[in-house]
């Protein structure tokens, strides 16, 4: 998604001697607790304020449960919870971002939305290093604007295969 580097790809064909790295990407920005995140806004299939949910017996922390959007069962995942960010507060700029991964919905509620932004290659550096202690494989890069940093991430990985499956195990 945000890797710049595709050298596998033969451009010998292409005239103005550029290729698809080149194109700038579009980024959906959001708030969890003091840190903004960056999401591809390709991802996006909806933004939706918070209601309430109906709750999973003896689900994760961070499910918050589930919701019927438009006949579909679509898990909502708390990020403050899921980020071990602190105790999450719902409020007017609460949203839910709801997205369509590999077929399947799932919202994630977050702070608040607050822009789409176009990064071109040359605005994303590498995620820093951490020691194994610390989970971070979601983490694509950092994109920056100015004096404002955005973490990417890859919401696949962030995201389990088994939190998005819920509707599948609810209906079984």
């Amino acid at each position: 998604m945000f890797e710049p580097n595709h050298s596998s790809h033969n451009d010998t064909n292409n005239t103005n001697n550029s290729n698809h790295t080149d194109l700038p990407l579009e980024i959906l920005a959001f708030t969890v607790g003091d840190e903004e995140y960056g999401i591809d806004i390709q991802k996006v299939q909806e933004l939706r304020s918070y209601n309430s949910v109906t709750r999973i017996a003896n689900a994760a922390e961070h499910m918050k449960g589930v919701v019927n959007l438009r006949g579909v069962i679509v898990p909502m995942i708390d990020m403050r919870i899921k980020l071990n960010l602190g105790t999450p507060t719902y409020n007017d700029f609460t949203v839910v971002i709801v997205l369509n991964l590999a077929g399947n919905t799932v919202g994630i509620v977050v702070d608040n939305v607050s822009d789409v932004v176009t990064l071109s290659l040359n605005q994303i550096k590498p995620a820093p290093s951490f020691d194994t202690s610390v989970n971070a494989n979601y983490i694509l890069g950092l994109g920056t604007i100015d004096e404002r940093m955005l973490i990417l991430v890859n919401v696949e990985e962030m995201i389990s295969a088994a939190e998005i499956n819920i509707d599948h195990r609810l209906a079984a």
